[in-house]
């Protein structure tokens, strides 16, 4: 049971998820681990890979959060993903888990996941120049609680042990503009 690279990685996240935007999402948040991992001191392909393959069930589920995260450690137990890693994905549904998470790999998917669509919704603001976004726009859209509504503050909070929420929306940025190109965004 080995690790696998980015690309198949994204190979894997692709052949079961079809819809562009979630995908879109999927290596937003692996942008944005990445870069968490690395200021941290943490291994960046992993955290990467664990945000890519963290919503691979989420097409599959049908809208069954009962079983989303269970479902997509099933298939990545299946494609001989390190189980650590299927465990991590298997639990980051705070709906299941709520608070329960303690290690900074899952603290920072929880930022993550909830922090990818606020900061792209910044930049969509502003033409899709997600070189235009500045962690000073994602601190003010942040408060704006109808701005990005779906995207969860109370996670994105959760960061603080870890980091302060501003280092985090730095970190994040720098992160998502490594991919942006990928994502749509200049």
């Amino acid at each position: 049971m080995g690790s696998m690279d980015r690309v198949s990685a994204l190979a894997l996240l692709k052949t079961h998820v079809k819809e562009e935007p979630l995908v879109r999402h999927c290596i937003a948040t692996g942008a944005i681990m990445k870069a968490m991992a690395a200021r941290l001191g943490e291994d960046a392909p992993c955290w990467e890979r664990i945000g890519i393959l963290h919503d691979i069930d989420f097409e599959e589920i049908n809208g069954d959060m009962q079983r989303h995260g269970v479902a997509g450690a099933e298939i990545l137990h299946q494609h001989g993903i390190d189980p650590d890693e299927a465990e991590i994905i298997r639990r980051h549904n705070h709906l299941l888990h709520g608070d329960a998470y303690t290690r900074p790999v899952e603290i920072v998917l929880q930022a993550a996941d909830s922090s990818s669509g606020l900061i792209i919704a910044c930049a969509l603001v502003k033409g899709g120049r997600l070189s235009d976004v500045t962690t000073k726009t994602i601190m003010k859209k942040a408060k704006e609680k109808s701005f990005a509504a779906g995207c969860d503050r109370d996670r994105i909070a959760k960061i603080e042990p870890v980091v302060s929420l501003a280092e985090f929306y730095a970190i994040a940025l720098d992160g998502l503009m490594e991919s942006r190109e990928e994502l749509g965004l200049t």
